[in-house]
């Protein structure tokens, strides 16, 4: 599915915790991603502080929001280091390998998105409980999954 690169990488970018290098990059990643100005606008538009709580508050203190895909209990594969490296990438140590950001970064510098459609169930999931949780990040979800095949039927 070529083509999705910078979406994916910008995705990466608007699922890491917003820091000064992310509010830096708003400009940037409001024109190279039209599908995720919303949230770029709405990001730019929140004070740091409020935006930076609000991360925690999403993604650190429920579970249910994970961004790691071995928190989904999906049948499908989670990343690896091997699976990094094989594609001449290094993870940084930072995260583990299934965190969602750097799964969509690989993505992005691969172009291999096999990853991100075996857990098209796991990101539907988090998409919905974003949505109903009311926070802005449902729609960088909604951004990614769009980009994605359906879900196999029967699973």
């Amino acid at each position: 599915m070529p083509g999705f690169e910078v979406l994916y990488q910008a995705a990466a970018l608007c699922l890491m915790f917003p820091d000064d290098d992310f509010r830096a990059r708003l400009p940037l990643l409001r024109e190279a991603a039209p599908p995720l100005r919303e949230f770029a606008d709405h990001a730019a538009l929140t004070p740091p502080r409020e935006l930076a709580a609000h991360y925690v508050e999403v993604f650190e203190a429920e579970p249910e929001h994970s961004l790691y895909l071995s928190a989904w209990r999906e049948a499908a594969p989670t990343p690896s280091e091997e699976l990094y490296r094989s594609h001449g990438l290094e993870t940084t140590g930072e995260e583990p390998p299934d965190f969602l950001p750097a799964v969509l970064e690989c993505a992005a510098r691969t172009g291999d998105t096999q990853l991100l459609a075996d857990h098209r169930d796991g990101l539907d999931l988090l998409r919905s409980r974003l949505t109903d949780f009311g926070t802005p990040y449902a729609t960088v979800l909604d951004a990614v999954c769009v980009t994605l095949p359906p879900a196999a039927p029967g699973r």
